[in-house]
């Protein structure tokens, strides 16, 4: 497509008119709604005039064209703007906008969701939307090889996050000529000025060290906006476009003024600034429509065929991980990150296998996130892993994945005090609490390869953010290739009978240790059901429930893991509504571990096999 035409006087007027209705429109609807941010909306409004008008390449009633244009508010406090932005393109009515805005059941929330066809994902936690935007772009270049370009519009607020030093960095390792990022530098944040305030050639200098094109100008300038797109969609390489605004730019009663972050304007003050910006226009814009899409090539590669493993065999269940995600690569939809552990993580089985379709994030677990959350957009099935212990890092990236409804896989390694002599800032031991918080999540802990690889299968095609936990050490196979393990469902392991004394529920490594406890306390004549719970979110209700009526209400549940929000909890929560009684004694990490050998440091957490038996043995069993 060739560049862009030189604007005529004539065409900035029109420009100009434009930027004044969505400035307007972000006046009105903030106002109506009594809340929002339009200082935020009024300062960038210029840049999206041009970009709509001549540089977004999208077919506002095909949300889903594989060649369009994506456009991020990473700023998604500004979301006035983006809703005035879909009434000037048509997606929206007038009516909607103003009158619907941050209402009680209206897709037009505070800040953008996939509620609505034209978001990709859910901003409003600032740093995100350019880190996502590098996973899009990742698709981009590297798997979908189409035309399309990812804008992600940014407020110099955020470029204090350091998730946007990381997509940046990530940008330029990549080369991802396919991204550009417009920084709206109005100087004000929330309580005052920002960092840098208006000093570009810092922010410049910065930008340039991380491998990206630096594009300089004032962004109420409607022609250098439009060169500095131009410029962007034709570079080599990553660009930023740095543009100099003003905060409520268009209303004299506030411009440049701290203290209107996040206020909306009083309906007198609103109604004088509309008057001052011409009144209520009702423009629409047709912008540039991205190429033709070429036909979608039909999938290639074979069914996957998953490993098995030799019952008793000694096999880790995150060697089982690495060899069942290299069996889904058969699957060309399947994608797998990691963040510079995969030799730990067993990732590196499919980076070698498959290395068009893995992406090293190095130690950059919020990026490690955003990517996947980004290439999830694009259709794709990303696997990311690393430690368990450093999702902690990316945390706020998963919660947002939650809201953006994204379909994620994620792989947390060297669980537990498990994991020996590595010591207390290697091991996840609130990983479980973390990912069970997350809205519509899925999270898994399997107690052997067999279960691991099945477990693995099902999460390519779960919907939303599915979370597996594995175990350091190699553990026996306990089961039969062609056992099932459905997610939300557990297994039984021992017992069964009405006259059970005690039921020990574990998961993941402590199912093991349930086990040898189960054998010792059957040579002194107590029956103890074991119970493999490794679907910890959804739970298995039923087997729990079964266990109480059975043992007259003794259940010990036992977990690598803190014992807030874990295994524990999740079990007490499914139960806390049984009108039965259920002695539910929990066996957890409660001290601070250290250096050690793995039955060290769980002899020393009460959770092996010794404290487990004497739990068992100790609590003496309810009337029945």
């Amino acid at each position: 497509m060739e560049a862009e035409r030189t604007l005529h006087a004539e065409e900035l007027t029109r420009l100009g008119e434009l930027a004044a209705q969505l400035r307007v429109d972000a006046i009105r609807s903030s106002t109506r709604a009594g809340s929002g941010h339009p200082t935020s909306s009024l300062s960038a409004a210029d840049l999206l005039a041009v970009l709509i008008s001549r540089h977004l390449r999208y077919h506002w009633t095909d949300p889903r064209g594989r060649t369009n244009d994506h456009l991020i508010f990473s700023k998604g406090h500004a979301s006035p703007l983006l809703y005035a932005v879909f009434k000037a393109v048509g997606a929206i009515t007038d009516q909607e906008l103003v009158e619907t805005y941050r209402q009680f059941g209206s897709r037009l929330q505070g800040h953008p969701t996939p509620a609505l066809p034209w978001v990709d994902v859910a901003t409003g936690s600032l740093g995100q939307g350019l880190p996502v935007g590098v996973g899009i772009a990742l698709a981009g270049r590297y798997l979908d090889h189409l035309p399309f370009h990812v804008w992600a519009l940014c407020g110099d607020s955020e470029m204090a996050e350091g998730s946007i030093w990381e997509a940046l960095d990530k940008a330029g390792h990549y080369g991802l000529r396919n991204l550009t990022a417009i920084v709206d530098v109005n100087r004000f944040g929330q309580r005052g000025p920002t960092e840098l305030e208006w000093d570009l050639d810092t922010y410049r200098r910065r930008v340039e060290a991380f491998g990206c094109q630096a594009l300089v100008i004032d962004g109420h300038d409607l022609a250098a906006i439009d060169e500095a797109l131009s410029r962007a969609r034709q570079a080599t390489g990553p660009t930023v476009v740095l543009a100099r605004t003003v905060k409520g730019k268009g209303v004299p009663e506030v411009e440049d003024q701290p203290g209107w972050h996040g206020k909306p304007l009083k309906p007198d003050m609103a109604e004088r600034a509309v008057e001052a910006l011409g009144g209520v226009r009702q423009i629409r814009v047709t912008g540039p429509r991205p190429e033709p899409a070429p036909p979608a090539g039909a999938p290639a590669g074979k069914p996957p065929v998953l490993p098995r493993y030799d019952k008793g065999a000694k096999v880790a269940t995150r060697n089982a991980y690495g060899d069942a995600l290299h069996a889904l690569g058969a699957r060309p939809e399947v994608v797998a990150l990691d963040g510079e552990v995969s030799d730990s993580t067993r990732a590196d089985k499919f980076g070698e296998a498959y290395p068009d379709r893995f992406f090293e994030m190095f130690i950059s677990e919020q990026q490690l996130i955003a990517a996947a959350v980004g290439l999830q957009v694009r259709g794709y099935r990303p696997f990311a892993a690393t430690f368990a212990a450093f999702f902690s890092r990316a945390y706020d990236f998963v919660r947002m994945a939650g809201i953006s409804k994204a379909d994620i896989a994620l792989s947390g390694s060297h669980s537990g005090v498990e994991i020996g002599a590595d010591g207390p800032s290697q091991m996840g031991l609130e990983d479980l609490a973390a990912m069970r918080a997350v809205q519509g999540s899925t999270v898994l802990y399997p107690s052997d390869a067999v279960s691991c690889a099945a477990l693995v299968a099902q999460m390519v095609d779960r919907k939303g953010v599915t979370y597996l936990r594995t175990t350091r050490g190699k553990y026996p196979v306990l089961y039969d290739n062609e056992d099932a393990f459905p997610v939300g469902g557990s297994k039984l392991l021992r017992g069964g009978g009405d006259d059970d004394d005690v039921a020990l529920i574990g998961a993941g490594v402590t199912v093991h240790n349930c086990l040898a406890a189960a054998d010792e306390l059957a040579r002194e004549g107590i029956k103890a059901r074991v119970i493999d719970l490794y679907s910890i979110k959804p739970l298995d209700r039923d087997r729990l429930v079964d266990a109480v009526r059975a043992t007259g209400g003794r259940l010990l549940v036992v977990e690598d893991h803190y014992p807030e929000g874990g295994l524990g909890s999740a079990v007490l929560e499914s139960l806390a509504d049984l009108a039965e009684p259920a002695r539910v004694k929990h066996l957890a990490v409660r001290g601070l571990p250290t250096s050690g050998t793995p039955t060290q440091l769980m002899d020393q957490a009460g959770i092996g096999v010794s404290a487990i038996v004497a739990a068992a043995r100790a609590s003496e069993p309810p009337s029945r």
